[in-house]
């Protein structure tokens, strides 16, 4: 492209199109410079003036897809996530499987007692001397960041909890770890706030290390979002029935049945499942 051409982001806002940043998300997904080269040279023919984010995200996903199945699932990962709502309950559920991974015990969608007033806590986990609460904030939008405000929000909870005890797993506990985690970014402000009292923030890339897609990559709890071979109601089903990432889907293949999928499609729902698995070792 010789021209400067400015793209739609989903939050409707132009921002200019730069080869740069589509090299840098596929680079950090271990594509290989002969994917990258192809993505960014059939990408580069099509992109055009108002065209979307979303439309030049599926047009590298079909290319990823077609001549590099591995690093297609780790390209949608991020937009999987999204795929988890509208609402934010199946989230806090994925959530929750990341600290059952880390030892705790777990809880979703709790009403504990502060000092002051009642609260709603999306993630309550726990193991040995340890109690934990998590703020799971889920945004609908890849722009959309957890900002300064929801930091002081989430704070200010956390704070009127850790004043009191708690019975989880048969033994009295204080509060001694909070959290917010989100499947977006923050503001650079809510990180600086965050570290200086003590909240502990997981975000997409936040922290460098130990960061959201880390910890789905490292542990394969990519979510069955991912799954090109699943309908959009598929993947709605068996979210409602608590699978919620592709290591359940394989453990538990006969509900593939049980939502009505048609035999023709099993096999290769489940060869699909198993490759995310696979890649992801």
């Amino acid at each position: 492209m010789n021209h400067l051409v400015f793209i739609t982001k989903s939050n409707g806002q132009r921002e200019l199109f730069e080869e740069g940043k589509l090299i840098n998300s596929l680079s950090r997904v271990g594509a290989s410079a002969q994917a990258v080269d192809e993505v960014i040279d059939e990408v580069g023919k099509s992109v055009r003036d108002g065209m979307s984010s979303t439309e030049i995200y599926s047009k590298a996903f079909a290319l990823l897809r077609k001549h590099h199945p591995p690093t297609a699932v780790k390209y949608s990962i991020r937009r999987a996530l999204l795929e988890l709502g509208p609402d934010g309950f199946p989230f806090e559920k994925f959530v929750a499987r990341i600290f059952q991974l880390w030892g705790y015990e777990t809880l979703t969608d709790q009403i504990v007692m502060g000092a002051c007033v009642v609260h709603e806590v999306d993630v309550v986990a726990w193991k040995e001397d340890k109690l934990a609460m998590v703020e799971a904030k889920f945004h609908n939008e890849i722009e959309l960041k957890s900002d300064l405000k929801v930091v002081l929000y989430v704070k200010s909870r956390f704070d009127d909890i850790s004043e009191m005890v708690f019975d989880y797993g048969g033994v009295k506990r204080n509060l001694k770890e909070r959290y917010l985690i989100t499947n977006t970014k923050f503001t650079d402000q809510a990180i600086k706030y965050s570290m200086c009292k003590g909240l502990m923030l997981i975000g997409w890339n936040h922290p460098l290390k130990g960061n959201l897609h880390d910890i789905i990559e490292k542990n394969g709890l990519h979510p069955i979002t991912c799954l090109t071979s699943l309908t959009h109601q598929e993947k709605k089903d068996l979210i409602g029935r608590d699978i919620l990432v592709c290591v359940d889907l394989a453990k538990n293949q006969a509900i593939l049945n049980n939502i009505g999928v048609k035999k023709d499609r099993i096999d290769g729902i489940i060869a699909e499942t198993i490759m995310v698995i696979e890649q992801a070792k």
